[in-house]
């Protein structure tokens, strides 16, 4: 072990270890039921778990063994109660522990150590490398799309408990852990019912309110004072993604109502983070020539938040104007004082503009192949013999569809759905901005076919293809559909009118590229291995078609589904693969994991 590590160790075990022997006593103090004799239970259970396992007994012998020597006369009743609350206890446990090491970031972490902003600024500085990071800045970008999975979440009310009780271990403030351990004890940790798609999405905007927000801010607040100003980039270097509330695919019970109540909810999370910074900037502004323009901003923010029927279809332009107006005002009459704040609220706005995140739609291919076929076999809409053409033949006949003015012919309720997502997405847009709800994803694609259904989806809702701003996102996940892809790709990119979509959307299309079924259907191993010779294949491609590509990494909390460490994974995919952006999904434990603070997230 270095120097550094063994540093790195006694810092932990003295802000986390030793805090958490302090904290844990106060459970056996709690005021429940039987609380100290579950605690006194539970470690002799551990010390009787670690004995059996270095003797080879299996996990029901040492449980048996247990309950023979310390609950003989206990009624199976009695067993499973004591059970529960051993689970109960444990769970706080882990929440105290995770509040401790959120508590202790800054201090087991080198916060201006190799891989972060500040690193970085001197390295500039050293290579004199000022101008190439700033044109870099230009196009280049990180989007953390957000996932969930709806049993890795606590509810919303211990994850105020847990913020709390971070805060409270900060200060060193014995009295109030011991109440929000109080509290905590108190609080259900399991949900009366299964979570809504809307429920998850809920539970996600808490992270994005509480942590996003503010370490997105502080990052960009930190690229425009030290590399660019962030004002004079029309790139947003940092990205948030969102898949509660439009992933068909992960979710079965998502509906168009849901995605536009999810996309609504989104609008008004950060139009209220806008109008609670507002607020404080005015309690600073007392000044002549900015207090206007703030006032008539707030109330603009407070219609559309809190207001029924007061919301408006605003543009970033209805924020940023009367905010650059007032930053003029102080530069000009008041010695810049406070531009500090306005700036930084205007980095935010350019950041999470009015959608926060963008809502990605996914869909299986298997479902829009459904589709088509109930539209050839019952409409006139695609050509006799549809089903049986090759891909050029049906790349044509979708190309020349044209808007139905209703999707009767379908008979099954997923189906008749999807068919209405382009106009869901349409109206996102209208509300939240393009970037509100601009990416269809297909998962199991498996042929260029599959995203010409997409496209074809939005030609029968009644877009012109120069309406289409949405760009379509093949998923390729299984070996086969990997060893694919390369064939997919170069189909799509010969086909001209698919490279007029491509034009109208920048020339840059995005590709997803999976771990959970090919992990399943390859293993581990092969499927890393399969994703890294499609990279290098799609690079190529694209190359060679003069196409810009991004990859969008699906990638999980455990290893079976692409988890790991992130840096490591695309430091190690070398220059014959594109890294224009980087792209990759948060999944369900990793949200709370590894961005649980603003200090953690941004670092």
């Amino acid at each position: 072990m270095t120097y550094s590590q063994q540093q790195a160790l006694q810092q932990f075990n003295s802000e986390v270890g030793l805090k958490f022997q302090l904290y844990n006593s106060l459970f056996t103090s709690l005021p429940f039921h039987r609380i100290e004799k579950t605690g006194t239970l539970l470690n002799l259970l551990m010390i009787d778990c670690e004995e059996g396992f270095a003797r080879g007994l299996s996990p029901s012998a040492i449980i048996e063994g247990f309950f023979e020597r310390h609950k003989q006369s206990a009624t199976e009743e009695e067993y499973l109660d004591l059970m529960f609350r051993f689970v109960q206890y444990a769970e706080r446990q882990v929440v105290l522990f995770d509040a401790l090491e959120d508590a202790a970031f800054t201090k087991t972490h080198d916060m201006s150590g190799p891989g972060t902003l500040r690193d970085l600024q001197s390295n500039v500085q050293r290579t004199e490398l000022g101008n190439v990071l700033r044109e870099k800045f230009r196009n280049f970008n990180v989007r953390l799309v957000l996932t969930a999975h709806p049993t890795q979440f606590y509810p919303g009310e211990v994850l105020g408990i847990i913020n709390d009780l971070t805060k409270a271990i900060l200060d060193n403030n014995t009295t109030q852990v011991n109440s929000y351990l109080q509290q905590l004890g108190k609080t259900p940790f399991f949900k009366q019912i299964k979570p809504t798609p809307y429920d998850e999405a809920v539970s996600l905007i808490w992270y994005l309110e509480n942590v996003f927000y503010q370490a997105g801010g502080r990052i960009a607040n930190f690229i425009a004072n030290n590399f660019a100003d962030q004002r004079e980039l029309s790139n947003a270097v940092l990205r948030m993604g969102f898949w509660p509330g439009g992933d068909r695919d992960g979710n079965p019970f998502v509906r168009v109502d849901t995605t536009s109540k999810v996309a609504n909810a989104l609008r008004g999370s950060i139009l209220k983070c806008y109008y609670l910074d507002v607020r404080r900037i005015r309690r600073r502004l007392t000044f002549k020539g900015v207090m206007q323009p703030l006032a008539d901003l707030e109330t603009l923010l407070y219609k559309n938040v809190f207001l029924p029927g007061g919301q408006s279809r605003l543009t970033l332009e209805d924020l940023l104007h009367p905010l650059e107006e007032v930053l003029q005002v102080l530069n000009q009459h008041h010695k810049g004082l406070f531009k500090h704040l306005v700036e930084s609220l205007i980095n935010r706005i350019q950041l999470f503009g009015l959608h926060f995140a963008s809502l990605d739609v996914r869909q299986d291919s298997g479902v829009q192949e459904k589709i088509f076929k109930q539209i050839a076999s019952n409409t006139q809409l695609l050509p006799e013999g549809y089903n049986a053409m090759n891909w050029q033949q049906k790349a044509d006949a979708l190309f020349a569809l044209e808007a139905s003015t209703n999707f009767e012919f379908v008979d099954d309720e997923v189906y008749a759905d999807t068919l209405l997502v382009p106009r869901t997405m349409k109206d996102i847009q209208q509300w939240n901005g393009e970037a509100g709800c601009h990416r269809y994803i297909i998962s199991q694609c498996q042929s260029p076919v599959n995203v010409l259904e997409a496209y074809g989806m939005f030609l029968l809702n009644g877009y012109k293809p120069n309406d289409i701003t949405v760009d379509i996102i093949p998923l390729f996940e299984t070996i086969a559909d990997l060893q694919e892809a390369k064939a997919v790709m170069e189909f799509l990119y010969s086909h001209p009118l698919y490279r007029e979509h491509l034009q109208r959307r920048g020339n840059l299309q995005t590709i997803m590229l999976g771990f959970s079924d090919g992990t399943k259907d390859g293993g581990y191993l092969m499927a890393n291995w399969s994703i890294y010779k499609a990279k290098e294949e799609l690079t190529q491609i694209s190359r060679r078609f003069d196409v810009d590509v991004a990859f969008f990494d699906g990638r999980g909390g455990p290893p079976s589904r692409g988890g790991g460490k992130t840096h490591r994974f695309y430091a190690s995919l070398g220059q014959n693969i594109a890294n224009r952006e980087i792209q990759l999904t948060i999944q369900g434990q990793t949200v709370s994991s590894n961005f649980g603070t603003i200090d953690a997230a941004q670092y």
